[in-house]
């Protein structure tokens, strides 16, 4: 089989039918052994005489005969939710033909949306590569806030795409993060707590006894002034499901603007007073990801080193107080 997967460019494929597959219907055989595209894709492209079989148009419940050619050519389009690519550097922890691990900063919103309609990493993934312009938000699997930095898994391709999202919704995906949190954190834990949307604000997230369930695991990495750095494990990926599950148990995540605190804790000095209070996201940052290859053979590890702004208030809150 010969695939040409660019954005807006021809996609060529030949498959000649094995006495396995006689029998079967096409659209069912096409998406076995074309893996990249959907099979409500290939149906489409058979209904629209894209495929052809023996060089005639068929449908795509056509009961395929060992020895046919079924070729097929057509345009595979860019998904209609992606927006134009920009040139924006993108920091790339990994890279394959299958996917993509990227090193999100803090401050870079993941997807256009309101108020934010360019310079996403959306926009970033289409400019690095084109190809991704058919898939739903350019290949990505899943979100970070735009103030959380770290790890973002992105599928290349539909197969791709398809095993990822697939191996996530079985918790087959790691995320590991660290999170400095206001107070002492005596030891490790577990929050087992439902959430769900806000009933007044529709964009916070509250624990609630009808909501999802979600479960957050965490243990104490260094102990500073005021607060604790944390090592922490999702175990299931709600919308800030930290954010949220630390301020539930009394530990909200330093500088979190919808979940966390005001001010900052006592016995500060003065010098990390003032970076407390400089510091203008949530302490949360995606430090290590790991993934089961789409190919099966292998699992992909990545890691990211804590950002600059992070790991300066940290040193600064490591320091003694001064008088």
């Amino acid at each position: 089989m010969s695939v040409n997967c660019g954005m807006k460019e021809p996609v060529k494929a030949v498959l000649t039918i094995a006495s396995a597959d006689a029998g079967r219907r096409l659209d069912l055989v096409l998406a076995e052994h074309w893996p990249d595209f959907s099979r409500t894709r290939l149906a489409g492209w058979i209904r629209d005489g894209q495929v052809r079989v023996d060089g005639k148009p068929v449908k795509p419940r056509h009961a395929v005969s060992t020895g046919e050619s079924v070729r097929l050519e057509a345009t595979l389009e860019t998904h209609p939710d992606n927006p134009q690519p920009e040139a924006i550097a993108l920091d790339i922890l990994f890279e394959d033909e299958a996917l993509l691990i990227v090193n999100k900063p803090p401050g870079m919103v993941v997807h256009p949306g309101s108020g934010n309609p360019d310079g996403t990493l959306v926009n970033a993934l289409l400019h690095h590569d084109p190809g991704l312009a058919p898939l739903p938000r350019a290949g990505l699997v899943h979100r970070l806030d735009k103030d959380t930095s770290g790890c973002l898994v992105v599928a290349r391709t539909m197969a791709a795409h398809r095993h990822l999202v697939a191996a996530m919704k079985r918790r087959d995906i790691k995320r590991h993060y660290q999170a400095l949190v206001w107070g002492e954190v005596i030891a490790g834990g577990r929050v087992d707590a439902p959430l769900g949307r806000h009933p007044v604000d529709r964009r916070r997230q509250v624990v609630r006894a009808d909501g999802k369930r979600a479960v957050t695991h965490y243990r104490v990495a260094r102990r500073l002034a005021g607060s604790t750095l944390l090592d922490v494990v999702l175990e299931t990926g709600r919308t800030h499901q930290i954010r949220v599950h630390m301020a539930h148990i009394q530990f909200p995540i330093v500088g979190d603007p919808v979940y966390g605190r005001r001010g900052c804790p006592a016995g500060l000095g003065e010098v990390q007073r003032q970076a407390w209070q400089d510091f203008g996201r949530q302490a949360l940052h995606a430090a290590r990801i790991g993934i089961p290859h789409p190919d099966g053979q292998r699992e992909i590890e990545a890691h990211s080193s804590l950002p600059t702004d992070m790991q300066r208030l940290l040193d600064c809150l490591e320091t003694p107080a001064d008088d």
